[in-house]
């Protein structure tokens, strides 16, 4: 079903004229429910914050119909994420999903959304998989994922004489894959890796681990972890003196809010990858600004993919139509343009190729404000750095 053009009616709180416009239009509201930690260890640079990045989309939509965006909290757990998901198109008609924390949602809610024939916006899942093997003709990913991440900081520290590496991993999807792939750029660049630990979600003390990762000699030591575990384990690595010796820290995944929540005196010095930055542009900073009238907290490049993920979602209902598969259809014929992508194609196994920036933490002299975090070191564009087409896994691909 095509959308009409009309004036802008947005949000499940929408103008007083909007249920008498929409029942006068015939037209159900266009429901997306986001699915997030709410309260977890990821909750900061996802969460509510993706919730609000989903309604100012919604907000900004044009298309004529009402735009209600649900929200959950799955946990972090694959079987509520379905439970949810499920529950919301049996019973309440929900058009499209958003999952906003881990790689184990992502991909059972990726199975989901194939039977289920309705689409899924990835913001924040990062596992290559997603997008690899596991693609679907109905799932998208908005934000980069551990080959982008492993790609761009494993061979620019590589190249530059880190070539010696210990990893410190999260013990799930996301913290496996994110290694496999950062151990390839390693020793493709020519560096090894000398030692990993894995850790399980959630851990308060990274001692053990860290100092494993200090008493290898790597040059080195990658943090493949988010949230409140990358959080505690920069602190600490702080504490126990790492990044002073000769080692140099990296933390594969890492957010604002993170940096933020750890402060410069530790953070300063580690090297990251992301798709966005607050600062980038002036685009990037008055959309920040919107944010923060909402959640006084600079956005985190997740929160800023589930913006752009419902956006361009609802551009693809206007020109397509709501049914899933001219939705999908419209969704890789459209360039993606928001305040940080211009005119980013959408590949058939449902990549984003977002560019992708290799940045350094400030030490606190550099820092011009208190949310001025990062230096940009190198951008580098999306058909550059996501796996290419003639590696994918993905049966969408044609080879």
């Amino acid at each position: 079903m095509t959308v009409s053009r009309r004036n802008l009616l947005a949000g499940a709180a929408g103008s007083a004229l909007a249920p008498r416009l929409a029942a006068a239009q015939g037209d159900r509201p266009i429901r997306v429910g986001v699915l997030a930690d709410m309260n977890g260890p990821y909750a900061d640079f996802s969460g509510q914050g993706a919730v609000i990045a989903a309604r100012l989309a919604a907000e900004d939509y044009g298309g004529g119909a009402r735009v209600e965006i649900l929200s959950a909290d799955h946990q972090n757990k694959p079987d509520i994420a379905v439970s949810i998901a499920r529950g919301w198109i049996d019973t309440q008609g929900v058009d499209a999903v958003v999952e906003g924390s881990t790689s184990g949602s992502a991909l059972a809610l990726q199975a989901l959304m194939r039977e289920k024939e309705r689409i899924l916006l990835i913001a924040v899942a990062g596992s290559s998989d997603i997008t690899g093997k596991f693609c679907s003709p109905y799932g998208f990913n908005f934000n980069c994922d551990t080959y982008a991440l492993a790609h761009t900081a494993g061979q620019a520290l590589t190249r530059s004489g880190g070539d010696s590496w210990f990893f410190i991993t999260v013990d799930y999807a996301f913290g496996h894959a994110l290694e496999r792939d950062a151990t390839r750029f390693v020793t493709e660049s020519g560096g090894k890796v000398l030692g990993s630990v894995t850790h399980p979600l959630g851990t308060a003390d990274f001692s053990s681990y860290l100092l494993a990762a200090q008493s290898s000699g790597a040059k080195v030591i990658a943090f493949c972890n988010a949230g409140a575990d990358a959080q505690n384990a920069i602190k600490q690595a702080a504490e126990f003196g790492l990044g002073r010796g000769g080692q140099r820290l990296t933390a594969l995944l890492l957010f604002v809010t993170d940096v933020l929540a750890i402060g410069l005196p530790s953070a300063q010095g580690l090297v990251v990858s992301n798709t966005f930055y607050w600062d980038l542009n002036d685009a990037t900073r008055a959309w920040t600004k919107r944010f923060r009238a909402q959640k006084d907290r600079v956005p985190s490049m997740d929160q800023a993919g589930a913006y752009a993920a419902v956006r361009h979602y609802l551009r693809a209902v206007q020109a397509g139509g709501r049914d899933a598969k001219a939705a999908a259809a419209a969704m890789r014929a459209l360039p993606v343009n928001d305040m940080f992508n211009r005119d980013v194609r959408v590949r058939e196994d449902g990549r984003v190729l977002s560019k992708m920036y290799l940045m350094e933490v400030k030490t606190p002299a550099a820092s011009r404000s208190p949310d001025d975090v990062y230096a940009i070191l190198a951008e580098t564009a999306g058909e550059q750095a996501f796996r290419p087409l003639a590696e994918s896994e993905c049966p969408l691909v044609r080879k």
